[in-house]
């Protein structure tokens, strides 16, 4: 039919687009939960449901990131096996024409329904690629080796790690992203990308969603990411809402490859350790710390043997609960009490954290606190927030500087006798700032806290 009646055509478009706005909605709740809404949600399809295309591509570092790397993706379940494709890039499409090795991956048949959501079904494959050379950048794609050519991802392209310090490093830091994660979450990791793009890898500090198996949740989460967790390999920590009475999300291991050398056969992939050209990087599974005896001493002695062995010169801890709590009312005695004295006892340099939903950076016992330079500086603790869900804070003694109601990402950068570390916005406003140098076994700590007020809630949320 023709609409010639000017306004009979625009209340006919308003309709058609109020409609496809309609189907295209996910419904969030008061936590920021968000729920399917059912099979005609266009959007909410989209991120449950796999297809034979590869989505929730993610790369993941190895336990040797200057010659391997991890890899996963999703595909729908008569999809029943995948391949890399990989070969080392070129200015042009040149590499077709060259050696394009196919690495045969794991797959994996697993379906799941959360609350407030179907059966979802779906193939999941894994691969990790070695034989690669250092500081060499690459170009892969995954798919699977069939006679039809539409069922491959795009090629991705990312660079390998050094096997020295003779090349500085970055990598990006997240606390939890948890809520509204393709509604708020997306900005910060997009801006990240946008403002440091050369950035080697990303740490995220647990917590990355909200309801640990909700498949549309961990959707929003990989569409946040997009095509940067494909390009930036990542490692993670699992966060209390990754677990549910103290039982790992069945997502995490079929959705990430991480190393496997934990203490415990229950800890694989959330304990580990990897070496980064001059820096060793320690996952602590805080949640089983925590609520399991077992993985407590195991983590424990496990952490003081790495640390006995450590070579680099650079040390970073991750783990979802602080050492030091931000938030009232909040103490994780048992990580502190099993965990402080092993990070003295080694001088570790930086404690990464997230959980407390507002930002604290400081460090303890350490002489001429609150000034500029701080010599023989001790081990420096985080907290920080990703997500828009946020809880009040309490000033400590501790904290050099503090935050509420702020979105951050944290850019660290390591060369070999200098670390430097930017608290940044969503916007690209630096929040905090600090440089480690570490020469002839001395390490001085130079503060570089913005001259700018510290964000507090009740300067931006009026109490009811």
């Amino acid at each position: 039919m023709e609409i010639k009646n000017s306004k009979l055509a625009f209340i006919v478009l308003c309709l058609i687009t109020f409609t496809l706005r309609g189907q295209e909605s996910d419904v969030s709740d008061a936590h920021g939960h968000s729920h399917y809404v059912g099979h005609d949600s266009v959007a909410g399809h989209k991120l449950l449901y796999p297809s034979k295309t590869p989505d929730r591509v993610i790369a993941n570092l190895s336990i040797d990131p200057a010659h391997s790397f991890a890899v996963n993706w999703r595909t729908e379940q008569q999809v029943d096996s995948g391949v890399v494709q990989i070969a080392v890039a070129t200015d042009g499409p040149e590499f077709l024409l060259g050696e394009v090795r196919t690495i045969s991956a794991k797959t994996q048949l697993f379906e799941n329904q959360n609350s407030n959501e179907p059966l979802v079904k779906a193939a999941y494959h894994s691969a990790v690629i070695s034989g690669l050379q250092p500081l060499t950048t690459y170009v892969y794609r995954v798919g699977h080796d069939a006679n039809d050519n539409n069922y491959w991802s795009e090629w991705f392209q990312f660079t390998t790690a050094g096997t020295d310090m003779k090349n500085p490093f970055s990598f990006i830091y997240f606390g939890d992203a948890q809520n509204n994660v393709k509604s708020l979450w997306s900005r910060v990791v997009r801006n990240s990308y946008r403002q440091f793009p050369k950035v080697n890898f990303m740490l995220h500090a647990g917590d990355l969603i909200n309801d640990r198996d909700a498949n549309l949740e961990w959707g929003e989460w990989f569409y946040a990411g997009s095509f940067i967790h494909a390009t930036i390999p990542s490692m993670m920590t699992p966060g209390n809402h990754e677990y549910r009475d103290n039982e790992l999300s069945a997502l995490w291991r079929p959705q990430f490859t991480l190393p496997e050398n934990a203490p415990l056969e229950a800890l694989k992939e959330t304990c580990y350790t990897l070496d980064y050209q001059g820096m060793k990087l320690i996952s602590i599974d805080a949640q089983a710390f925590i609520g399991n005896p077992e993985a407590r001493e195991a983590q424990t002695k496990w952490l003081d043997s790495v640390l006995k062995g450590n070579t680099k010169k650079w040390t970073a801890i991750t783990m979802h609960y602080p050492i030091f709590s931000t938030a009232e009312g909040r103490d994780n005695k048992e990580l502190r009490e099993g965990l402080k004295p092993i990070i003295d006892k080694y001088k570790i340099d930086l404690v990464l954290q997230g959980h407390d939903h507002t930002y604290a950076r400081g460090y303890v016992e350490n002489e001429g606190k609150g000034l500029t330079v701080v010599k023989n500086a001790g081990t420096v603790y985080a907290v920080s927030v990703s997500g828009p869900k946020m809880y009040d804070s309490k000033d400590r003694d501790w904290m050099v500087r503090r935050g509420e109601f702020t979105q951050l990402f944290q850019i660290i950068t390591v060369s070999k006798d200098t670390l430097k570390y930017g608290a940044y916005t969503p916007t690209g406003t630096l929040y905090d700032a600090f440089d480690l140098i570490k020469k002839n076994g001395k390490k001085k700590l130079i503060n570089k806290v913005p001259d700018s007020p510290t964000r507090l809630k009740k300067n931006f949320v009026k109490e009811e």
